[in-house]
C-alpha cells in the first residue's frame, strides 16, 4: 500500500528499539498514565460527586472513550514506528501538504510544557522523602512549611535531581531503561499502595472515609457537572496527550493485540487510582483533615497524618517513595516522547539528546520554581489548553485524514477480535467532537482532568 511506501521514508530505517513483550508495554503504559494527578484528584472527585454513583459515568467514559483514545496513539505510533511529530510528518509528505514540521511539533512541545511543571514537583516530593528519611517531617509545621518551601530557590537542587533521575533512565533506552525501571517499580508500588492502605483503613474513624468514597449518592447523577468531571478524569487518566502513548506505541511490533493492550492499561490505571483514594481519603476522615485539600494533600494534609500516628515516620518513608515511582514513571515517559522527537529529526544519538533536552528544561523551567504564580498559569495553559489540542490533532489526522482501510489494517494486527468500521465511524463522530468538547468544558471549569 501507499502508507508503506511512505513508511520506509520515515526517519526511523534504523534498528528500533522495541518492548521486549506485553507486559513490559502495558506496565509501562500504566506508569505512564498513573500520575499524581490520579492521586490526589480521582480520590477527590470520587467522594465529592456521587461516591460509587460516580463510578458510572466515569466506567463508561474511560471504557469507551480512554480506551479509544489509546487504540487512536497506541495504533498511530506502531503505523509510522515513529512519535507524533514523524507520523505527521509523513502523514502531510504524503498528502503534499506543507506545515507537518509545524503541526507535528506541538504535541512534543506541550509534553515539554508538562515534564517541565511536572518535575518541579517531583521534586517536592523528593525533598519530603528525604525528610521523612532523617525524621524532619515528623517535627515540621504541616501546614506552614510548604509554603515556605515551594516557590523559593530551595526547590531548585531537587527539581535538579528529578530531572536527571527521569533524564538517566530515557538514556538508557526502551528495554534496558523505561521497560526495565516499570518492571521493578510498579509492582512495588502496588505493594507499597496495599500496606499503606491497611493501615490507613485500620485507622479509628476511617469507616466513614469508605463511606464517603463508596456509598452511591444517585442524585449526583442528576447534576451535569457529575458528567463533565467524571468525563475530564477518565480523558486525562490514561494520559491522551498525542504524544507520550503514540512514542510507546511505536515501540511495539505487529504482534501486540492494541485494543487488548488499551483496555488493559484503562483497567490498571483505573485500579490503582481506586486503591490509592483507599489509602489517602479514610485517613484524611480519621483525623478530621480538609478532603478537598487537592494538590497540598500531599505535602500538608498526608504530613499531618503521619504526624500523628504511630510509626509515622517509617509510613512517611514508604509513602513518599511509592508517589516517587507513581511520578518517576509518567515523568519518563514525558521525556521519552520529546527525546524521540528530536532523534526522529536529527542524528543524535539517544544519550546525548537525552541530556541536552533534560537540560534545557531545566534552564526553562527555573522561573517556574521560584514564582508559584507562573507555576499556576503555566500548569493550566499546558494542560486545559495545549495538551489536549495536541490530542486532538493527531485524533483528527487519524480518523479523518488516513483511510479507513488503512486505520483497520494496522489496528487488527495481531488483534485476537478485529475491530470493524464502527470503530472509525466512532472515532470520527464520537471521539475526535468529544475531545472538542472537553477542551471547551476545561476552558470553562479552568480544568475538568
Amino acid at each position: 500500500m501507499e502508507i508503506e511506501k511512505n513508511l520506509s521514508n520515515t526517519s526511523n530505517l534504523k534498528k528500533r528499539d522495541l518492548f521486549s513483550n506485553k507486559f513490559g508495554f502495558i506496565i509501562s503504559c500504566v506508569g505512564a498514565a498513573l500520575g499524581l494527578g490520579n492521586i490526589w484528584m480521582f480520590s477527590y472527585k470520587l467522594g465529592k460527586y456521587g461516591g460509587a454513583a460516580f463510578l458510572i459515568p466515569y466506567f463508561l467514559f474511560v471504557f469507551l472513550l480512554g480506551s479509544t483514545g489509546l487504540v487512536t496513539e497506541f495504533t498511530f505510533g506502531r503505523m509510522f514506528k515513529s512519535g507524533s511529530l514523524g507520523g505527521i510528518k509523513a502523514v502531510f509528505k504524503r498528502k503534499n501538504k506543507k506545515g507537518g514540521s509545524i503541526i507535528g511539533a506541538i504535541p512534543p512541545i506541550g509534553l515539554a510544557g508538562v515534564f517541565m511543571f511536572y518535575s518541579i514537583v517531583i521534586g517536592w516530593i523528593l525533598k519530603y522523602f528525604f525528610m521523612s528519611l532523617n525524621g524532619q517531617i515528623m517535627n515540621i509545621n504541616a501546614s506552614t512549611y510548604f509554603d515556605s518551601f515551594a516557590g523559593t530557590t530551595s526547590t531548585i537542587p531537587w527539581f535538579l535531581i528529578a530531572v536527571v533521575l527521569t533524564l538517566v533512565v530515557v538514556a538508557l533506552g526502551i528495554n534496558k531503561g523505561i521497560e526495565r525501571l516499570n518492571k521493578i517499580i510498579m509492582p512495588l508500588l502496588l505493594v507499597l499502595f496495599i500496606i499503606l492502605t491497611i493501615k490507613s483503613l485500620s485507622l479509628e474513624g476511617s469507616m466513614a472515609g469508605v463511606e464517603y468514597l463508596l456509598k452511591p449518592r444517585w442524585e449526583h447523577l442528576l447534576n451535569g457537572e457529575t458528567w463533565v468531571m467524571a468525563l475530564g478524569q477518565a480523558f486525562f487518566t490514561v494520559s491522551l496527550n498525542g504524544c507520550g502513548m503514540v512514542v510507546y506505541g511505536s515501540y511495539i511490533n505487529e504482534k501486540f493485540d492494541v485494543p487488548s493492550s488499551a483496555l488493559s492499561t484503562a483497567l490498571f490505571d483505573t485500579i490503582a487510582a481506586l486503591v490509592a483514594s483507599f489509602m489517602i481519603i479514610p485517613a484524611v476522615f480519621a483525623l478530621n483533615l480538609d478532603i478537598t485539600a487537592g494538590p497540598s494533600l500531599l505535602f500538608i494534609t498526608v504530613p499531618t497524618i503521619f504526624q500523628s500516628m504511630a510509626f509515622g515516620r517509617l509510613l512517611s518513608i514508604l509513602f513518599f517513595l511509592s508517589i516517587i515511582f507513581a511520578a518517576i514513571s509518567s515523568s519518563v515517559n514525558m521525556l521519552e516522547g520529546i527525546v524521540e522527537a528530536v532523534m526522529s529529526s536529527t542524528k543524535i544519538n539517544r544519550v546525548r539528546t537525552s541530556i541536552s533536552i533534560g537540560l534545557a528544561c531545566f534552564i526553562l523551567a527555573l522561573p517556574l520554581t521560584v514564582n508559584m504564580g507562573s507555576f499556576d498559569n503555566f500548569t493550566n495553559l499546558v494542560t486545559i489548553i495545549i495538551s489536549p489540542i495536541a490530542a486532538l490533532i493527531v485524533a483528527i489526522i487519524f480518523f479523518y485524514v488516513l483511510k479507513e482501510e488503512e486505520i483497520l489494517s494496522e489496528v487488527n494486527k495481531g488483534c485476537k477480535r478485529k475491530l470493524g468500521s464502527w470503530f472509525v465511524c466512532f472515532g470520527k463522530f464520537v471521539f475526535v467532537p468529544v475531545t472538542i468538547i472537553v477542551i471547551i468544558l476545561g476552558t470553562i471549569y479552568g480544568g475538568i482532568g
